[in-house]
């Protein structure tokens, strides 16, 4: 795969978007930004978000929707590389937030469920019906990791709901072309899972006693991160530790694309034909984009 330095100089970018007119506009956790990177490489921050914003997705208003994790993540410096560490004593909890491009206003509209307040909300996507699932990653503690869980809401702020709970640090998020199941990266098992949906914001129950289907599980030790599919199904997952992206089979095959960062976070597809991918590359700070061997999944709503 060729890669093509598009801009580098990010504090852990994430969450991109590839935009109708060419642009990708991503997260930088540590900045605690939303920037809009320009197709010449030009970076223009569009709000100062606070927290973590982690994740994010244009929903059917045209308005961004962010995972933001509230910072849930100590920053450590090793090497050169920007790494994610443990969780700071005072993180209190994340949300998702609404960016309105528009009007540039910043707005919160969620931060807990049936009282429970929101750990640290990671990836999002969006259905055809306009509501989004999203995961919580959960956070460590000084006495051992808070559980994760995948839930789903609506933009007017009505419903919110969490369809799966303890799962252990559910990152990246998507769904199959025919929205039948809901994919789920989780990171420190290094497995993706499959969740069946039932009716439009529902999982259906799980069969058995596992939570959900297993996809695959990566052997040794690595770690996923966030996702996106491809038009046929199969499903992208950024590679941590064995930095890269992983593209999933459904029926459990995989195939590996290196990337030269320890920790590959997200990549996104857009562009004629759906066939360029955007990937970030968070420790080292760099967005690259290359181009996919298979068209990538056209998202619902774009802007």
């Amino acid at each position: 795969m060729d890669l093509q330095l598009i801009a580098e100089g990010f504090e852990f970018p994430e969450g991109p978007i590839a935009m109708a007119d060419g642009s990708v506009i991503l997260t930088e956790i540590k900045a605690q930004r939303l920037t809009r990177v320009h197709a010449d490489g030009r970076k223009e921050t569009l709000v100062e978000t606070g927290g973590g914003p982690n994740g994010a997705a244009i929903g059917p208003d045209g308005a961004i929707y962010i995972t933001n994790n509230g910072g849930s993540f100590q920053w450590l410096e090793n090497q050169g590389l920007t790494i994610p560490g443990p969780t700071p004593p005072g993180h209190a909890g994340g949300m998702i937030q609404r960016f309105d491009l528009a009007t540039g206003a910043l707005t919160t509209l969620y931060d807990a469920c049936d009282g429970r307040r929101l750990i640290g909300p990671n990836d999002i996507v969006f259905d055809k019906q306009g509501g989004f699932w999203f995961t919580d990653h959960g956070c460590s503690t000084p006495e051992g990791r808070k559980f994760g869980a995948v839930y789903y809401a609506k933009t007017d702020g009505s419903h919110i709901s969490r369809q799966r709970d303890h799962i252990i640090s559910p990152n990246g998020i998507g769904l199959s072309p025919d929205e039948s199941a809901v994919y789920v990266a989780d990171t420190q098992l290094g497995r993706l899972w499959a969740f069946d949906v039932a009716e439009p914001g529902v999982l259906a129950p799980p069969a058995g006693f596992a939570p959900g289907r297993v996809v695959c599980n990566l052997p040794g030790y690595q770690l996923l991160d966030s996702l996106a599919v491809e038009a046929s199904g199969k499903v992208c997952v950024a590679t941590i530790i064995n930095g890269g992206i992983t593209a999933f089979d459904p029926d459990g095959s995989t195939e590996h694309f290196a990337v030269p960062d320890l920790i590959v976070t997200n990549i996104c597809f857009g562009g004629p034909g759906m066939t360029t991918a955007w990937i970030t590359a968070s420790a080292t700070g760099k967005l690259y984009k290359a181009a996919w061997p298979r068209p990538g999944l056209k998202l619902n709503f774009n802007a």
